[in-house]
């Protein structure tokens, strides 16, 4: 244990983490750990002497909820900040998407949880701190991802992306491609994960022709560039509405069938592969070839003959990606009525639950509000009431 005055640490040339113990007139009994750079990397802050300095509560703002129910019961709060385990890492939220599993979630307990629950699979951000096993990341580090691995059962995350901090596993992470913003990366992961696994669900071969349903949608439009660019596939047909027909055909199908218009059983081809991403699959078998797998990504299956598929979440397979991302191959498609403010969260809820949204629902910025101003200068010697009212966990310096 060591006793630092204020002045001391505004001094104090290396950066360093404090700890705070406890606070007494001008002086801070803290206990110091030298590390490589600043661990928060935004946020509000002062100047203390010299030397800027950070501060960081014990909790972090989130979106939760308390029950199951509508958008409704959706609230801001406060969450407290997680502690990353030896295979975690710590990571400041710069975007988050949401997915329809969210509100599934929200609406009913299809996965036991205790509340409160923040809810949230996709984000993209920056590495705060990391667990003494993580080998593949430093702190500083911008990586993206989806943080809920369902194959881990009914252990869910409590604490989603809808948070200023959260804790994920090095497994679950890559890095975040150069050319992509945090807003377009945080789009990406749960959406391109199912988008994969469909294929993979399927068998499908190159050259063989698909039909997507929904190829405007959050994974439709990765299948539809998928299809196109990665997986080789002879003949690309989507389905979206009017307003949507452009846009999908930029994508790389080569026909779009405006579902407005045209009915499945007036449409005379046939497919080696369906891939439905809208749970219509009781009706857009009817396109596929017979024997040719069905896919659905809806649960419960609409249609016996189809089958569903998951997902495997995992880092690797996001790393696996990076080529075709920072190409240009592979593009992440944000609906135009985003990105979101932290705020407008509940609305973003209300458009993402119309089914009208073209690409993905992305929440951007991430607020910084509640980092404090830490040592104001005309209250350098007088910090006492200032960070009693706080209840900060640590001081960053830099």
């Amino acid at each position: 244990m060591e006793s630092l005055s204020v002045a001391e640490v505004a001094e104090n040339k290396a950066i360093v983490v404090v700890q705070i113990k406890s606070i007494l007139a001008d002086t801070l009994e803290v206990g110091i750990q030298s590390v490589t750079r600043s661990l928060w990397l935004g946020g509000g802050s002062s100047w203390c002497g010299s030397q800027k300095v950070y501060l960081i509560k014990n909790a972090c703002k989130a979106w939760l909820y308390e029950e199951n129910g509508p958008k409704e019961v959706l609230k801001l709060g406060d969450f407290p900040i997680p502690t990353p385990l030896h295979n975690q890492l710590l990571v400041q939220v710069r975007a988050a998407a949401l997915n329809p599993i969210d509100s599934k979630r929200r609406q009913r307990p299809i996965f036991p949880s205790d509340f409160p629950v923040v809810p949230g699979c996709d984000m993209a951000g920056v590495v705060l701190e990391k667990g003494s096993s993580v080998t593949k990341f430093d702190i500083g580090d911008e990586i993206y991802g989806n943080i809920q691995d369902f194959n881990a059962g009914e252990n869910l995350k409590q604490l989603g992306t809808l948070a200023e901090l959260i804790v994920v596993e090095e497994s679950l992470i890559a890095r975040k491609p150069k050319n992509l913003s945090f807003e377009e990366a945080a789009s990406l992961p749960l959406a391109v994960q199912t988008a994969i696994e469909g294929f993979k669900t399927a068998g499908f071969k190159e050259g063989q022709s698909i039909f997507v349903v929904g190829g405007a949608g959050g994974v439709g439009t990765l299948v539809v560039q998928l299809a196109k660019h990665l997986y080789g596939a002879s003949y690309v047909v989507a389905t979206t509405s009017t307003p949507k027909v452009e846009f999908v055909k930029k994508l790389g199908a080569d026909k779009v069938v405006d579902y407005t218009k045209t009915r499945y059983e007036d449409i005379n081809e046939k497919y080696d592969f369906v891939y439905d991403t809208i749970g219509d699959s009781k009706n857009s078998f009817l396109v596929a070839k017979d024997g040719a797998p069905i896919v659905d990504i809806t649960w419960p299956l609409p249609n016996p003959r189809a089958v569903y598929s998951s997902l495997t979440v995992s880092g690797e397979n996001l790393e696996k990606l990076r080529p075709y991302l920072e190409s240009g191959k592979l593009k992440a498609e944000i609906d135009p009525t985003g990105p979101y403010n932290f705020g407008d969260v509940i609305e973003a809820f209300r458009y993402l639950e119309t089914g009208r949204a073209r690409g993905k629902v992305v929440i951007s910025p991430f607020p910084s509000e509640h980092l404090p101003s830490s040592i104001p200068s005309e209250s350098k010697n007088n910090v006492t009431s200032e960070v009693d009212q706080m209840a900060l966990k640590k001081i960053y310096v830099s």
